[in-house]
């Protein structure tokens, strides 16, 4: 039984920081890529940041290049999502993802950006 549990989501000003964290359970963490995804309200989901198994590579949208770092620590089973800069549009809720088929979807973390 595969589970992600995200969290470190919250309220913030633009310009602001916050760092999101997934707990990943159910699978051999290492061997598998991570993705973080958000949606937002009225929006379908989009793909923000990828990570390869072992951390060595990265991947991010346009939208949050140079503001965002995902990374991960294969020892905790956790990937994590740096989100500095923030703004407006960055609102959203913020899901974590396995590169793996089916696919399983947690709770999710509501990331709102305030004016």
């Amino acid at each position: 039984q595969v589970q992600l549990v995200e969290s470190g989501g919250g309220l913030v000003q633009a310009g602001g920081t916050l760092r999101l964290s997934c707990a990943a359970s159910g699978f051999t963490f290492s061997s598998y890529a991570m993705r973080w995804y958000r949606q937002a309200a009225g929006k379908e989901r989009e793909l923000v940041a990828a990570i390869t198994r072992g951390g060595d590579s990265t991947n991010y949208a346009d939208s949050v290049k140079g503001r965002f770092t995902i990374s991960r620590d294969n020892a905790k089973n956790t990937v994590y999502l740096q989100m500095d800069s923030l703004k407006p549009e960055d609102t959203a809720v913020y899901y974590c993802n396995v590169v793996r088929l089916p696919t399983y979807w947690g709770q999710g973390t509501q990331v709102t950006v305030s004016s």
